[in-house]
């Protein structure tokens, strides 16, 4: 076996139906007395019950959480920080909200309690980002850690369907990437396959009947984990592609991140065997391309950019930015094999259909 070296971030995990009601005793443990509590419309009902737990320590509560982080919604968040004299923020949604509360920690020094209700996984990660000028800026720093992570699954019963199969979509890009990482080590990788077989059976349950507790349960046990494997290995082409797709061309994170999967996969399979026969076998299927495609129709998750409103004509300067800001990928590739894949994501092509360069 060979020597490895596996970074254990240090995350406090709250895991259960129900397990929101454990906020006053977490933040308790974290010695909070002024919390800023960010949180999204579409989480409203679980924000105002927190609000209720949080009590007289609630001071202020940002409800306006754009996509992608924008630099100038940082700013008013940092700015309410402040004015609260806020020693520990509350973030209840997906991960626009949980970014959002990373950039005010990435400067200030408060705690962070992520309650995710989607497949994010932001939070389980020390990865920031924040767009300014149409360009999504990410990085790395541990203060953006959240320290404690309340993972409820009754809180995700109200996602739609087609956000379901998005994020969770999203998750798996995760996984893949944290398998194939140059960073990935035996425990790394033990977490991302675990977390590909959790979202591989809990996903299309969550999608059919979104109430069902089990479905719910094992979905955000299989996203909290891709987000731990991706948290100590890192990121390569996929996950660039989709911030140049968010950050400069407006499309939702999870959307961008369910259509380009498979074709990223196509492309990086020969470089990669190991990572994507562990993934074709925790996702149960012949082949990882193959298979995330066939997933994601099965999830109703998007599969073409141009259902996304990508305009044709944006795929040179898509492939142009993401060319200049990749760093790793386990397949070296050039602007005209990024071009490439776009065309094929941007048609909607079944991975089969695409002949392997």
């Amino acid at each position: 076996m060979k020597a490895f070296i596996h970074e254990q971030l240090p995350s406090r995990v709250v895991f259960g139906a129900g397990r929101l009601d454990a906020l006053p005793a977490e933040a308790d443990h974290l010695g909070a007395d002024s919390v800023l509590l960010i949180t999204s419309a579409a989480a409203k009902t679980a924000a105002d019950r927190a609000g209720a737990m949080l009590g007289a320590r609630l001071r202020i509560t940002i409800t306006e959480v754009p996509p992608h982080v924008p630099v100038e919604q940082v700013e008013q968040a940092r700015f309410s920080a402040r004015r609260a004299q806020a020693d520990c923020v509350v973030t209840i949604g997906g991960g626009s909200s949980i970014g959002l509360g990373k950039a005010i920690a990435l400067e200030q020094d408060v705690a962070l309690l992520a309650i995710p209700t989607t497949y994010s996984g932001s939070e389980m990660t020390p990865i920031f980002g924040i767009t300014a000028g149409q360009r999504k800026e990410t990085g790395r720093d541990l203060r953006v850690l959240p320290r404690t992570v309340i993972y409820d699954p009754a809180l995700t019963t109200s996602l739609p369907p087609e956000v379901t199969g998005a994020s969770g979509m999203n998750a798996l890009a995760h996984s893949m990437e944290a398998l194939y990482s140059q960073d990935a080590n035996p425990v790394s990788s033990m977490l991302a396959e675990e977390s590909i077989k959790a979202l591989a059976r809990g996903l299309p349950v969550a999608v059919r009947t979104p109430e069902d507790m089990e479905g719910r349960s094992v979905s955000l046990y299989g996203a909290y984990l891709a987000g731990a494997a991706m948290a100590v290995t890192g990121v390569a082409l996929h996950h660039t592609i989709c911030h140049v797709l968010g950050g400069t061309f407006g499309l939702a994170h999870a959307d961008a991140n369910a259509v380009m999967l498979p074709h990223v996969a196509r492309f990086n399979s020969g470089h990669a065997p190991e990572a994507m026969e562990r993934m074709a076998w925790a996702l149960g299927a012949a082949g990882a391309p193959n298979g995330l495609f066939d997933l994601a129709r099965r999830l109703g998750a998007p599969r073409a950019l141009s259902d996304l409103g990508m305009a044709e004509d944006d795929l040179e300067e898509a492939a142009r930015l993401a060319t200049q800001a990749l760093s790793y990928n386990p397949r070296p590739s050039t602007e005209a094999d990024v071009l490439q894949i776009l065309r094929d994501a941007h048609a909607g092509r079944h991975p089969s259909e695409v002949v392997s360069s």
